[in-house]
């Protein structure tokens, strides 16, 4: 990995009318780095992806990508990324190989390099043998392959994945993000995505975690979860809201209520569980011991877990929309 900045982002502000859906973020992604955006449905990720590939203009702040300017010099960015969103784009109508000659004319890659790119990106997303084939006959996995076949075709410093694996059963989000590696071993490409799923978060060189538009932590894997503190213990008890109350007097912990069970960290984690033991004899039910999580940074930061989502900012919009117009 370079250490050479190619995404630089300084206090990136969108509004929607009231609805403030990014707030000031400020970050930087060096070159070659998997740089990914960690947060719930509406957290504002998909809102800064679009900032950044100049498909939504930002109500104050700035970047600069690949050196170019997000407000003065949107064809040098443009030029410089490729996009792969949530939402399908391919053109269900044509072959696999005509959407992606089709994106090359768009991009102007040259008629003397265009076969060549085109087999190249095939290959690498295992679709040679598919290429003359309708896209509305493939699998929601294909696609996907194909839309990032799709964006590397005009060779982009930046690859943008918006929950490049949303909707894939897990052995084709496996096999997604083994294409993904595969990228950054032969390209060098910086990849910047966004997800909500906490064991693709662990793919990332480093994360942002981002809630209510702005971004709440920073860091590596590892260093966001040494912010827990220990390890995570986990218990039921014949009274919870008794026991609540004892872990916070014998203990001096917070204690978080997660579904059924109640959470609260430890250090050394192995040593303290048979003192809990006897503490608790006669009401403990169940207890568990594991290491932290990335979901137990986001719920330590936040006050709750990633998969308790929000509306999304698209949904937030339409209900500040419906309630203005009728007042």
């Amino acid at each position: 990995m370079s250490e050479r900045v190619i995404i630089d982002v300084q206090g990136l502000v969108r509004r929607f009318g009231e609805l403030e859906a990014v707030r000031g973020v400020t970050f930087q992604v060096r070159e070659g780095e998997i740089f990914g955006f960690l947060g719930p449905n509406g957290a504002g990720k998909t809102t800064t992806i679009k900032m950044l590939a100049t498909l939504l203009r930002p109500t104050a702040g700035t970047a600069l990508l690949n050196g170019y300017d997000i407000r003065t010099d949107p064809d040098g960015v443009r030029r410089s990324i490729g996009l792969v969103f949530q939402d399908p784009s391919l053109d269900e109508r044509l072959t696999a190989r005509e959407n992606l000659e089709f994106h090359a004319l768009l991009y102007g890659v040259e008629a003397g390099e265009r076969e060549a790119r085109l087999r190249r990106v095939l290959a690498m997303v295992e679709l040679e043998d598919r290429q003359h084939h309708l896209v509305k006959t493939f699998s929601g996995g294909m696609k996907r392959r194909l839309e990032i076949a799709r964006g590397l075709l005009h060779y982009p410093a930046v690859l943008f994945l918006d929950e490049p694996t949303i909707g894939l059963d897990p052995q084709t989000r496996s096999h997604i993000w083994s294409y993904i590696h595969q990228l950054r071993r032969q390209e060098g490409i910086t990849i910047f995505l966004t997800t909500h799923y906490m064991e693709e978060a662990e793919n990332c060189d480093r994360i942002a975690i981002i809630d209510h538009g702005q971004i709440v932590a920073l860091d590596t894997p590892d260093g966001l979860k040494s912010l827990v503190g220990g390890d995570v213990i986990t218990v039921r008890t014949t009274d919870q809201a008794w026991a609540r109350e004892e872990i916070r007097r014998l203990y001096g912990r917070e204690v978080v209520e997660e579904d059924d069970l109640l959470r609260f960290e430890v250090e050394r984690g192995e040593e303290f569980i048979p003192r809990l033991a006897a503490d608790f004899a006669g009401r403990l039910l169940s207890v568990g011991l594991r290491r932290p999580t990335l979901d137990d940074v986001f719920l330590k930061l936040t006050g709750r877990a990633i998969r308790q989502e929000e509306v999304s900012a698209t949904d937030r919009m339409r209900e500040h929309h419906r309630r203005r117009f009728h007042r």
